[in-house]
């Protein structure tokens, strides 16, 4: 996957089912593994092309984690500095 353990990226794994989803990231002194099942419902995938890696925002990650439809959220104009 060519990502960074270490370097704090944090990595995502969804089942066949799409019931459970687990996340593995570094933590000061180790990796740690958070695991969520649901009782009723699916985690919502983001739309790729077939895709096995995908990078999303801390926020895209809560709102899937939440239930929330991302195509359905819509961000409201914000200024951002540019570097």
């Amino acid at each position: 996957m060519k990502q960074q353990v270490l370097g704090g990226d944090v990595f995502i794994f969804i089942n066949r089912r799409r019931n459970q989803l687990k996340l593995l990231c570094w933590e000061k002194d180790g990796l740690a593994v958070y695991h969520k099942r649901l009782e009723k419902g699916t985690f919502e995938l983001p739309a790729t092309d077939t895709a096995s890696v995908v990078c999303l925002t801390a926020l895209q990650l809560r709102l899937i984690i939440d239930g929330i439809q991302l195509q359905s959220v819509k961000h409201r104009a914000r200024y951002r500095l540019t570097a």
